[in-house]
């Protein structure tokens, strides 16, 4: 099996799985009881935190959550109520988690598109501004901490979120930077149930009621905490993509993410790929395989995004993988043209 759908859920790493299942097996107890079993279990989770706090801004705290889309509704609607402004500002290329909440927040919605510059958008009325850190479905990289420390010191009364759940460990964590930021294990060879929601000092964020947290899941999330240079298999698929002379949808992208476009329609294309083993996407998965709402934004014509196909790597994945993909790719082309 080649698994190329990393951008979805990434393969988890042997040493988080290993994490998980020692804690599952010594470290059981309800961290929030008072004897010895739920005060290790309770240190088990402090000593997590405190390993991914290493990887975000400095002067913050961090709220495990049970994956990006609680991270992202919480950090849309427990924070702007109390603020005054009617507007939030947002791109065009949101994760389907951050544009669905938006969209019924009541406020004036600004969506920019990935050629304009999100600064100029945000006034004294901005409540938020709400962006991700990189784009699922193209991998298009925002630097959000150039843009924080833009939008910041202007419109001091501005929440600034990032949706990092695509760009934490796969981008220079310094780039990332904001009042609340969102992150997720399952998409960093962490196991899919927990991620967390970072929260800058002074942010005020209405308090939400939290139940048990799961240390072996919080365990293994802080033990994927790794960063992986995808470099030379991006560059592998690339070449092999132009010398099929195919559109590449991919731009200024986080390397372990491409888009291009195949000359068969998606849906054929995935289901040959699955017959020989390999899983791709033809987009996010949380879009649940309705036309990309995306892709439009980076001006993909109708025709290209009808042929859109995902490519996203794991830590797992090798040279031997890609041109493998790319010979099957190749006859599947031929096959229907």
């Amino acid at each position: 099996m080649i698994y190329f759908d990393n951008a979805a859920s990434m393969k988890p790493y042997p040493e988080t799985i290993n994490t998980m299942n020692m804690v599952l097996n010594e470290c059981y107890a309800n961290p929030n009881a008072l004897h010895m079993g739920g005060i290790v279990a309770e240190r088990t989770v402090i000593a997590a935190r405190k390993a991914i706090l290493t990887q975000l801004p400095k002067s913050g705290s961090l709220m495990f959550t049970s994956g990006a889309t609680e991270s992202n509704a919480i950090s849309i609607n427990n924070s702007v109520k109390s603020r005054t402004g009617n507007k939030i500002v947002t791109t065009s290329y949101e994760h389907p988690s951050v544009r669905s909440v938006i969209d019924k927040s009541g406020y004036e919605i600004i969506k920019v598109s990935p050629t304009d510059n999100i600064t100029d958008y945000v006034c004294e009325n901005t409540v938020m501004l709400s962006m991700t850190a990189v784009c699922s479905e193209t991998g298009f990289i925002n630097n959000t901490a150039d843009i924080y420390n833009e939008i910041k010191p202007r419109f001091p009364n501005c929440i600034i979120h990032v949706d990092a759940a695509q760009g934490f460990m796969k981008i220079d964590n310094s780039k990332i930077d904001g009042d609340l930021i969102t992150i997720s294990a399952h998409k960093i060879g962490g196991i899919a149930g927990v991620g967390a929601l970072y929260k800058k000092d002074n942010t005020r964020l209405k308090e939400t009621i939290r139940g048990t947290e799961p240390v072996a899941l919080i365990a293994a999330f802080a033990k994927s905490i790794k960063i992986y240079d995808y470099t030379l298999l991006h560059d592998r698929l690339i070449n092999g993509l132009n010398r099929l002379n195919l559109p590449i949808n991919s731009y200024n992208n986080v390397k372990n993410i491409v888009n291009f476009s195949c000359k068969v329609k998606s849906e054929v294309m995935l289901h040959y790929l699955a017959e020989h083993s390999i899983y791709v996407s033809s987009g996010s998965a949380c879009a649940k395989g309705k036309k990309s709402e995306i892709l439009p934004a980076f001006g993909i014509t109708p025709k290209n995004i009808d042929t859109a196909i995902r490519i996203s790597f794991g830590r797992h994945n090798n040279i031997q993988e890609i041109d493998e993909f790319l010979n099957i790719l190749e006859t599947g082309i031929k096959r229907w043209n």
